[in-house]
C-alpha cells in the first residue's frame, strides 16, 4: 500500500514538474500572441482609439469596399496561387532528379542552395542590375534589336518577382523533399520493382503517399514565404510600386504609416481568418491522402 502511494506521489510530482515547464511557453504565447490578437480584434470593431464606439462590422465593410485593399489582396492571391504550387512542384521534381545518379549532382545541389546564404539586400541588388530600365537584360534585348522594357514597372513585374521567389526558396524545399524521399521504405520499392511497376506508378502510388506530410509542410512554408516577398518588392520598388506589384503587405505598411488602426486591424483579422481556413483545408486533404501510410 505504501509502495502504491509512493508511485502515485511520484507521478503527481512529474505532472507538476511538466506543468511548471510548460507555463513559461504558455505565458509567452498568451502575452505575445493571444492578447495582442485580441487587441487587434477589439480595434477592428470600434470607430477610433479615442471615442471607442462599437461599430460592429462597419470597418470590415469599409475595408472590402476599399480599392487599394482589393487590388493588394488580388495581387497577393494571384502571386501565391502561382508561386506556391510552382515552388512545391519544381522543388519536388529537382529532389526526384537528384535522387538519381546524375553527373555534377553535388554542384547542382550547391547551386540551388546558394540563395539561402545570400542576404536579401544583395539578392535585390542583383535583380536590380538585371531588370533595371538600363540593366543587363535590356542591354541584351537592345543588342538583338529589341525595344527595352522597364520590367519592374510593366505587366511583367509579377513574373519577375515569382522567378525571384522560386530562385530563393526552391533549394530549401528541395532538401526537405530529398530527406523525405530517403525515408521511404526501400522494401516497398523493391517489391514494386519485382512486380514490374513503372517509375511513374511507383512515384504516384508509393512515393507521393509517403511524401504527403512533407508536401503539406512545404506548402505551408512556401505559403508563409510568399507573404514575405514584401521585403524584396519593397527594396526594389518602394512603398507604392507598379499596380501588379502592390501586395497586401504594402497596404498594411502604408495603412500603419497613416495610423489608420481600424482599417489595419480589420485587414489583419481577415488575413488571419483566410490563413486559418487555407491551412485547415490543407490539413484535411493531407489527412485524407496520407492516412493509409501513418505509423
Amino acid at each position: 500500500m505504501k509502495k502504491k502511494t509512493k508511485n502515485q506521489c511520484g507521478r503527481r510530482g512529474e505532472r507538476i514538474f511538466s506543468s511548471a515547464c510548460i507555463v513559461p511557453s504558455l505565458l509567452g504565447v498568451l502575452i505575445f500572441f493571444l492578447i495582442p490578437f485580441g487587441i487587434v480584434v477589439y480595434y477592428s470593431l470600434i470607430n477610433n482609439p479615442i471615442m471607442k464606439d462599437f461599430v460592429k462590422l462597419d470597418n470590415y465593410s469599409a475595408l472590402l469596399e476599399n480599392t487599394a485593399f482589393r487590388k493588394a489582396a488580388n495581387n497577393t492571391a494571384m502571386f501565391s496561387i502561382v508561386a506556391v504550387p510552382l515552388a512545391v512542384v519544381l522543388s519536388l521534381g529537382l529532389a526526384v532528379l537528384l535522387e538519381r545518379n546524375i553527373p555534377g549532382k553535388s554542384a547542382f545541389r550547391t547551386f540551388f542552395l546558394s540563395p539561402l546564404m545570400v542576404p536579401t539586400a544583395s539578392v535585390v541588388l542583383v535583380w536590380q542590375v538585371l531588370f533595371h530600365n538600363h540593366g543587363t537584360i535590356n542591354q541584351v534585348v537592345e543588342l538583338f534589336g529589341g525595344t527595352p522594357v522597364d520590367w519592374l514597372k510593366s505587366q511583367h513585374g509579377q513574373v519577375i518577382i515569382i522567378c525571384m521567389f522560386l530562385w530563393k526558396n526552391m533549394g530549401y524545399n528541395m532538401i526537405l523533399f530529398m530527406s523525405a524521399l530517403s525515408g521511404i521504405p526501400r522494401d516497398i520499392l523493391e517489391v514494386a520493382d519485382l512486380e514490374g511497376a513503372s517509375s511513374w506508378y511507383k512515384f504516384v502510388h508509393i512515393k507521393l503517399r509517403y511524401l504527403s506530410p512533407t508536401i503539406l509542410f512545404v506548402l505551408i512554408l512556401s505559403l508563409i514565404n510568399s507573404f514575405k516577398i514584401f521585403r524584396e518588392v519593397y527594396l526594389l520598388t518602394g512603398n507604392y510600386p507598379f499596380d501588379k506589384l502592390y501586395m497586401l503587405q504594402h497596404f498594411m505598411n502604408n495603412t500603419f504609416a497613416s495610423l489608420d488602426y481600424q482599417k489595419l486591424s480589420a485587414a489583419a483579422v481577415l488575413f488571419s481568418l483566410v490563413m486559418i481556413v487555407v491551412i485547415a483545408v490543407l490539413l484535411i486533404v493531407e489527412n485524407f491522402f496520407g492516412k493509409d501510410v501513418e505509423g
